[in-house]
């Protein structure tokens, strides 16, 4: 099954490809590497905001890196002409998990993301990964994720 079929039948609709917020591009190719910049916690309602540890749940962390990942693929598929079936791998996230000092499950926030990859490209979607704690992220919003893809 294709990656666009399997994100259609788990009802994911990919966004536009989220523009960026400063002085950077959203992605850069490097033969068939992918590096996508940061992808902060969005949905249609503006940006998902909160801190762990403090006024949100770990389950709500979870569904905003799960924003993250749909946003990252929204990229990729962007950075390869509008066909995310040239997806080969998602080779590793670096999340960040905006959390109190005294908060210690982000890889569990991270998940969110994790999951939803794996769930929707299979093998293809696990990955490596590194989940670290923020004190502050841009706009206040609660994860931010960047990813390495291979591509064809």
């Amino acid at each position: 099954m294709s990656f666009a079929s399997r994100l259609a039948e788990l009802g994911v609709t990919l966004p536009d490809a989220p523009a960026p917020a400063a002085n950077y591009v959203p992605f850069v190719k490097s033969g068939t590497t992918l590096y996508v910049s940061g992808q902060i916690s969005n949905d249609a309602d503006g940006f998902v905001t909160g801190k762990l540890g403090a006024d949100m749940e770990i389950d709500a962390g979870a569904a905003a890196a799960k924003l993250c990942a749909i946003s990252l693929l929204a990229q990729v598929k962007a950075a390869c002409d509008g066909d995310i079936d040239r997806l080969v791998q998602v080779v590793k996230l670096t999340a960040f998990v905006n959390s109190t000092a005294d908060f210690t499950d982000q890889p569990k926030v991270v998940n969110g993301a994790s999951d939803f990859l794996v769930e929707a490209l299979g093998d293809a979607g696990r990955h490596a990964r590194s989940a670290v704690s923020a004190a502050s992220l841009p706009f206040g919003v609660a994860v931010e994720i960047e990813g390495i893809f291979e591509i064809k």
